[in-house]
């Protein structure tokens, strides 16, 4: 099942992507390509092989938690670009309403 220009703009606009027609014809054929070279991953055996998510082991380096005074509240808010009722002020994102 190939994917048609239609699909992709389904999928740009589930990821709030706007594309043109041409981009969406472009795509269509690179992301077909892609869910192929899955499908063909998805049908090895690898009922052997232990997950992992990284080639080689990873250790993760933990420090002491230790509480600690913290920066003062105006201190911090002195280098905002924006400060409002004793926060920080930053632009609204995805058209949410406050």
């Amino acid at each position: 099942m190939a994917l048609s220009p239609d699909d992709v703009a389904g999928l740009a606009a589930l990821s709030r992507i706007q594309l043109s027609a041409e981009e969406r014809e472009h795509l269509a054929p690179q992301l077909d390509e892609i869910l192929q070279a899955v499908a063909t991953v998805s049908e090895l055996d690898l009922a052997e092989v232990p997950p992992t998510s990284h080639a080689l082991p990873l250790q993760n380096v933990f420090r002491e938690d230790v509480v600690q005074e913290s920066l003062p509240r105006d201190a911090a808010l002195a280098g905002a670009p924006a400060a409002e009722e004793d926060r920080f002020r930053v632009p609204r994102i995805l058209g949410e309403d406050a």
